[in-house]
């Protein structure tokens, strides 16, 4: 379902300030021309939206569950100071490699680091403390991410979910555990939360 009507969508897309590098329409063409789920792409508000919550939060060290192709971790990651490093997690070699070849396009590989396989496995082995984390991945596997996020969160970290709109469809595997993540999320009593209803639903969580 649309979960806001298009010319909202452009309307918003003309009056945000963002990249408009030509890397990004390449990599949105080349996505959209390989891969069976083109819309899993931030696209150009949701990545400038990621990209002010780096310099909001003076991010140094973030954490992403879910590359694809690799627009979000670009987005983040120019707006990293020098230093500043994302972790990025996902099981999709193909996606991986587009995701890669595009970040040295952009001139932040070296501030990305790659992670193949499955995320909690991966999640286990890190050692935090991050500053922002972006859950973007299966729907199944949010509340098992996020409680291994949580916890390599640092003091004033902000976690950002995607999709969490998809509760509203009420049917459906990506539904249902949507619906599930937003309810455990609304009763986790260390953490406060904000649900933004731009695109297909951004949740901002962070400890109380």
């Amino acid at each position: 379902m649309p979960y806001v009507p298009e010319e909202i969508e452009a309307y918003a897309e003309r009056y945000t300030t963002a990249s408009r590098a030509d890397f990004y329409d390449r990599l949105a063409e080349e996505t959209r021309a390989t891969q069976t789920s083109p819309q899993m792409m931030v696209g150009t508000v949701e990545g400038a939206f990621l990209s002010f919550l780096v310099t909001m939060t003076n991010a140094m060290r973030v954490l992403e569950v879910g590359t694809f192709t690799g627009w979000s971790s670009i987005a983040m990651a120019r707006a990293l100071p020098p230093g500043g490093r994302i972790v990025t997690c996902d099981v999709n070699e193909e996606t991986s490699a587009i995701a890669k070849r595009y970040a040295e396009e952009a001139g932040v590989a070296d501030r990305i680091e790659y992670r193949l396989g499955p995320a909690v496995e991966t999640l286990a082995t890190l050692e935090g403390l991050f500053d922002l984390a972006f859950i973007d991945a299966d729907k199944p596997g949010y509340i098992d991410y996020y409680e291994a996020t949580l916890p390599k969160m640092s003091p004033r970290g902000v976690i950002a979910a995607d999709n969490t709109l998809f509760g509203l469809d009420g049917e459906g595997e990506n539904a249902t555990a949507i619906a599930r993540f937003n309810e455990h999320v609304l009763h986790d009593e260390r953490v406060e939360a904000v649900l933004l209803p731009f695109r297909e639903g951004v949740t901002l969580i962070r400890r109380r």
